[in-house]
């Protein structure tokens, strides 16, 4: 009979191994169950004894029930559930013996068995399977009397075309919906390798590659783009006066308050400590100087509840993407110059 997996590789906790036990059941359990009438149509056929019928009723209704008792209550559940796999393949040489290697049937048990191993544990798991099942077919044919009938008679057929129908269909849909959820993992990780945690905004790298990308873009196309370097004024008093807890909350506000402020075609990031940047693309000077006020005015607006009487401001430097801007880099240094500049000429405002 055949049994069924979800191609999944180990888990590191025994929990999420056990998640994966238990999903395993349900397709071995519809695995067994369709396996169950192809092989007991040839055994009708052939005249099988009430011993061999009981032995196919086990291994077809109960022994998915056992492996997933078995695979729960190890301390490995992944490691036995590959136990659990190799016991299927010897069963499935047992029952290709014992149908006399009828042919139809033979071929969609054997088929399915390969597409557990190969799909769990790849080609390794794939040859211990076929090992086994060889070994376990030679000594119950031998035992058989070497019995052979090939010929798949119609009612064999009928009874082996749901097997080779739903379970493929099933194994199909499990791997949909895994390879979906993986995705769904790689984009989270992918986002959080470029987020800063504290911000919520991109990380500098990730930040400084989108600049690089638009400063190509437009060097190409002729497209206006501008950034915005920000920086809190007075952080380390606002830290040493009231906390570094206080401080952090002040990272996060603003970083909340800049992505409120932008628009859905711009990226920000966290540039380093109390520093930001913004890319504004397809937006002059005159563009980003007003998302900028509109994020200074913001801020400065805003009331801290993390301690009484704390407050920040902003000072923003702009600069436009020229003719004359030679690198991601270079257009960094020209909006940090600005906010230099707007530094020097009092704090909380503007400098383009």
């Amino acid at each position: 009979m055949n049994a069924s997996v979800l191609p999944c590789q180990a888990a590191p906790s025994v929990d999420r191994e056990q998640r994966f036990a238990k999903r395993v059941h349900g397709l071995r359990t519809l695995g067994l169950g369709l396996g169950f009438f192809p092989v007991a149509a040839v055994f009708r056929q052939n005249g099988e004894p009430p011993l061999l019928w009981a032995l196919l009723l086990v291994n077809g209704f109960a022994w998915p029930h056992l492996a997933r008792w078995l695979a729960v209550r190890s301390a490995t559940p992944v490691q036995a559930e590959y136990r659990n796999l190799l016991v299927d393949s010897l069963m499935g040489g047992v029952w290709v013996a014992l149908m006399r290697f009828n042919l139809l049937p033979s071929v969609a048990l054997l088929t399915m068995l390969a597409m557990d191993k190969l799909s769990v544990g790849g080609p390794r798991l794939l040859l211990r399977g076929l090992l086994l099942q060889g070994v376990a077919c030679a000594l119950t044919a031998a035992a058989n009397g070497w019995a052979f009938a090939a010929h798949t008679g119609a009612a064999v057929a009928l009874a082996t075309l749901p097997f080779m129908v739903l379970y493929p269909l099933a194994i199909s849909a499990v791997m949909h919906a895994l390879a979906r959820q993986v995705r769904r993992q790689n984009h989270q990780l992918a986002r959080i390798s470029s987020t800063d945690g504290l911000s919520d905004l991109l990380n500098r790298g990730a930040w400084e590659e989108a600049v690089a990308a638009t400063l190509q873009r437009c060097r190409h196309s002729g497209a206006r783009a501008s950034l915005l370097m920000i920086d809190i004024d007075g952080f380390k008093h606002i830290n040493d006066r009231h906390g570094h807890p206080a401080g952090d909350a002040v990272i996060g506000r603003v970083g909340a308050i800049i992505r409120r402020c932008m628009r859905d075609t711009d990226r920000a990031g966290r540039y380093g400590g109390d520093e930001f940047g913004v890319l504004l693309d397809r937006a002059d000077a005159g563009a980003a100087q007003a998302i900028a006020e509109r994020i200074r005015a913001s801020v400065a607006a805003t009331v801290f509840e993390q301690a009484e009487g704390m407050h920040c401001t902003l000072s923003i430097g702009v600069a436009e993407i020229t003719a004359q801007t030679g690198d991601a880099r270079g257009w960094i240094k020209r909006a940090d110059d600005a906010l230099y500049r707007a530094k020097i000429d009092g704090r909380n405002r503007t400098a383009c």
